[in-house]
């Protein structure tokens, strides 16, 4: 009797496939990563001026491409409470996968730290209330992050921190909080540190994802980064594990549907 061939399906847990960088070829792009097997299309928001065209691009390609709901930590401004409403309105108006992307960011500017924690601890709350999970965006805020929590830990907490890029420390720290680890491009990068002890946190904490237009992988550092591009994401995982691409396809595809239920 012929065996079938399993399909392989990976999952990108962060694109945002409604930048105006993919405004050329939207379509070109989602149909590249479908053909690669990379079915699974999560968009995380940033703010009000983003949330029609992502919703657009869900509604186009809805048995795909998932959006979430949540304000970025960057979009944190003098308009935050205005803004914040914005993603309470969405919220309460119809169903999304995820509140995400949320967090604190002090890279670019500091100035907004009080707010940010206010904001991130708000959407906690909501994803809370609603059963979701969280994506969580941390740039130069481990600490800040795990304080608020450690406060908000609990059965109820669970979701992805985002572009994962600190210590084995802290990734067990994030792993303690019922989170996955979103790995990506990062992962390929020379200096990007987490292949060094990346197997040394189990797979079942893993998801993964590119953070497509930014963060695109080697050898493709430096150029606009799309879904389809995960395949080189999976296959430094393979090499760091030591295990097939299909297994780690399956794996993280797994992982991403226990956090989204999707």
């Amino acid at each position: 009797m012929r065996q079938t061939k399993k399909v392989m399906i990976l999952t990108d847990t962060h694109t945002h496939l409604y930048s105006e960088q993919f405004d050329e070829d939207r379509d070109e792009v989602i149909k590249r990563a479908i053909d690669a097997g990379i079915s699974r299309l999560f968009m995380p928001a940033i703010d009000s001026e983003y949330t029609e065209a992502m919703l657009k691009v869900e509604s186009q390609y809805h048995d795909n491409c998932f959006a979430m709901m949540g304000l970025h930590p960057t979009s944190v401004k003098d308009n935050w409470e205005e803004e914040l409403k914005h993603v309470e309105d969405w919220l309460n108006k119809r169903d999304f996968v995820a509140i995400g992307e949320i967090g604190i960011d002090l890279y670019w500017d500091k100035t907004f730290l009080e707010q940010q924690q206010f904001v991130f601890r708000k959407q906690i709350h909501w994803a809370k209330e609603r059963g979701l999970p969280i994506i969580i965006h941390a740039r130069d805020s481990f600490d800040e992050i795990f304080e608020i929590l450690e406060e908000e830990k609990g059965e109820k907490l669970r979701g992805i921190f985002h572009c994962f890029t600190g210590t084995l420390e802290q990734a067990k720290q994030a792993i303690s909080y019922n989170m996955k680890l979103g790995i990506g491009g990062v992962a390929t990068f020379k200096n990007g540190k987490i292949d060094k002890f990346l197997n040394e946190v189990d797979l079942k904490n893993i998801v993964l994802e590119t953070d497509s237009p930014y963060l695109a992988p080697t050898p493709l550092r430096g150029k606009r980064n799309e879904s389809s591009y995960l395949l080189k994401v999976a296959e430094r995982l393979s090499d760091i594990y030591e295990v097939s691409v299909e297994e780690i396809a399956e794996i993280t595809t797994a992982n991403s549907k226990e956090v989204f239920g999707v």
